[in-house]
């Protein structure tokens, strides 16, 4: 696989997974769905292989990815998953896997032929929905390793891919971890206990992405919507007054919106779910883009400029009566970014995706060596639940 196949956006490759689905292609699925110890990846963390073995995102830093080229010629051959174990840790110096490659840690792997089971996720993904994947990873009863069905926080139900509900699924055991890992956009492997014995799902929670709109036109906008398209955001970038061609100034935005000031919340869908950076570098436009957006109750507020120029708009504000509370303040970043000490554009608009990526994973900015936790969230939702069947 190439660099490029192999560092695309985890959206990029949600979307190959939609395109092979409409090609009718005989590909085959690859996901990490538990680590032991450290890894590169997390769970969740996913590579599509086709059948020139021609893999499309990562699951390791390179040193799994031409090895499940093999394991994914077998799977497609006989149609069945595979769960697959590779041991990376350091000290066992017998074990191929084991020879400095690692990441000190164990990695298990789901491979699994990509089917029509597996549309509605990526369906859901696009259409802005939140969704938990669960699949049988191995199982008493009647289930078989890939069975899989679907839980929509939003309406508490349980689907099969057909559509239909899972009925004999244990639905009121599934639907705390799945619905919580579904909104976090976090993934977990689950042993529940049932009538028919045990039962081992895998819980993929794919969360819609995260949208960043961004406030104005400049070329120093091109840096941003890059850098945040590579980082699984959907950008919008909005202008005002129709004087440039922002869908060939920014390609790698998803969308372009031109509009007036005066009538954002109008035009542009905002809720607690949307990150915006404004950028305009007019006074009189960023003001009303910020009230707007405050208004909105937006989970992150950037602002371009010197905090004296902020200032003086609360000041602008204030002349026209209206004040604002610390807690409306409180999603207001200004001067936007985080203090990495680069100033051209490139480094700018690194520093800026970077302060958007810290709040919506709710991190506090800081060295890694001065983290004493493992530097990925470990997400633990809870095992050996029981759970009567349905």
């Amino acid at each position: 696989m190439t660099q490029n196949d192999w560092s695309v956006p985890e959206t990029e490759v949600v979307q190959q997974i939609r395109d092979r689905l409409d090609a009718e292609r005989t590909d085959v699925l690859a996901t990490i769905v538990d680590v032991e110890g450290n890894a590169y990846r997390r769970p969740g963390a996913k590579m599509l292989l086709d059948e020139g073995g021609t893999g499309v995102g990562s699951i390791t830093a390179g040193c799994l990815e031409d090895e499940l080229v093999t394991v994914g010629a077998e799977v497609r051959e006989t149609g069945r998953p595979e769960l697959v174990t590779y041991d990376l840790m350091e000290d066992d110096e017998d074990d191929v896997w084991g020879l400095g490659v690692g990441c000190n840690g164990v990695i298990e792997v789901l491979v699994e032929p990509l089917t029509e089971t597996y549309r509605p996720a990526v369906e859901s993904f696009f259409a802005g929905r939140d969704v938990g994947v669960v699949t049988v990873l191995d199982a008493d009863g009647p289930f078989e390793r890939g069975d899989r069905a679907y839980y929509h926080p939003e309406t508490g139900a349980l689907q099969l891919p057909t559509g239909a509900e899972a009925t004999e699924w244990p639905t009121d055991a599934l639907a705390g971890p799945a619905g919580e890992l579904a909104t976090r956009g976090k993934a977990d492997t689950v042993t529940f206990e049932t009538d028919a014995g045990e039962l081992t799902v895998f819980i993929d929670g794919l969360a819609a992405p995260s949208e960043l709109v961004v406030f104005g036109t400049g070329h120093d906008v091109g840096p941003v919507t890059e850098f945040a398209a590579k980082n699984d955001f959907r950008v919008t970038v909005v202008g005002f007054r129709g004087a440039v061609d922002l869908e060939d100034r920014f390609p790698a935005a998803d969308r372009a919106v031109t509009t007036s000031p005066a009538t954002i919340a109008d035009d542009l869908a905002l809720d607690d779910r949307t990150y915006a950076v404004v950028m305009t570098h007019n006074f009189v436009d960023d003001r009303l883009a910020i009230e707007a957006l405050l208004d909105a109750g937006v989970a992150y507020v950037g602002v371009m400029g010197p905090r004296e120029r902020f200032e003086e708009m609360l000041g602008a504000f204030a002349d026209d009566g209206r004040e604002f509370a610390d807690d409306e303040l409180s999603s207001l970043y200004t001067p936007v970014g985080l203090d990495l000490g680069g100033g051209s554009p490139y480094q700018i608009a690194h520093s800026i995706v970077a302060e958007v990526l810290a709040v919506s994973n709710g991190r506090t900015p800081r060295h890694l060596k001065s983290r004493e936790e493992p530097i990925h969230e470990r997400v633990d939702v809870g095992t050996d639940v029981d759970a009567p069947a349905q």
